[in-house]
């Protein structure tokens, strides 16, 4: 099929043929037409349908995380390494371990790690836990004695027995008991213990009372310590509370002040 622009210099061409042989054959005065008209091959150009990107958006194959198990069961491992790498929770954190941001499971104290199941607490999680000795076995059992950090293990303390009245170390023992003299012992007793305490005493320090509180430590209430600038004569100015509201307002006026001043500053260096 002849393309439209070919169909006008056609027909003018076989018209002027026919005029100057009226005797000639349709397919010779088609072939003649051809021949006087003398066309040149067409050549067409297909363009892209679609724009040409880059490789944006293919599909990327960067490098391996290297997820997956950092330490095996009852490797030995101290506080903040790395135990399982993962995505998502296969496994979850057990005794003495914790779960990172990135769902990495590390150890919180030094011990072997354990890879176990806790029916009690989940029936079908995986935990990874840290023991202190390598024979242990988790879970633990209900209401088990709990292991201390450290590696240190619970241990009953024996007592020692109570010393013996008049015995070397052990204290006075305060009676009230009446004397033929009609002076009371208990009393007695009292002012020596005094005359001790004051001897002991450090300047400003008087009248404190320490006493052994649960942990081994000697305590002092806080009423106690804040007592301190009195026992030792020191005055304190008292607190006068002002108006908050005037001080802020005149804050205010002084920053906006030295901004105007900055800003003069700098528009006298620009000119």
């Amino acid at each position: 099929m002849l393309l439209p622009r070919l169909q006008p210099p056609l027909r003018a061409a076989l018209a002027s043929i026919a005029r100057s042989s009226p005797s000639c054959s349709s397919g010779v005065c088609l072939n003649e037409a051809f021949a006087a008209l003398a066309l040149k091959p067409l050549v067409f150009v297909r363009h892209a349908s679609h724009a040409q990107q880059g490789a944006v958006n293919k599909a990327k194959d960067g490098p391996g995380k290297r997820l997956g198990a950092k330490k095996s069961g009852e490797q030995y491992v101290i506080p903040g390494n790395i135990i399982f790498r993962q995505r998502g929770t296969h496994w979850f954190p057990g005794e003495n371990c914790a779960m990172g941001r990135d769902h990495t499971i590390y150890a919180t104290e030094s011990g072997y790690v354990k890879y176990y199941k806790d029916p009690e607490r989940h029936p079908k999680r995986q935990y990874i836990g840290v023991v202190f000795e390598r024979d242990q076995v988790l879970p633990l059992p209900r209401n088990a004695q709990r292991r201390r950090r450290l590696n240190m293990v619970a241990v009953k303390m024996e007592a020692a027995p109570p010393a013996l009245p008049g015995a070397e170390g052990a204290e006075p023992v305060v009676s009230d008991l009446v004397l033929e003299s009609g002076v009371v012992e208990g009393e007695r007793k009292r002012e020596v213990v005094k005359l001790l305490k004051k001897k002991d005493d450090r300047k400003g320090e008087e009248g404190r009372n320490l006493q052994l509180r649960p942990g081994y430590m000697y305590r002092e209430g806080n009423w106690e310590i804040g007592r301190a600038a009195e026992r030792a004569g020191v005055k304190v100015k008292a607190f006068k509370p002002r108006d908050r509201w005037t001080a802020w307002k005149k804050r205010e006026v002084r920053f906006a002040k030295n901004a105007e001043k900055r800003s003069l500053g700098r528009k006298i260096g620009g000119k």
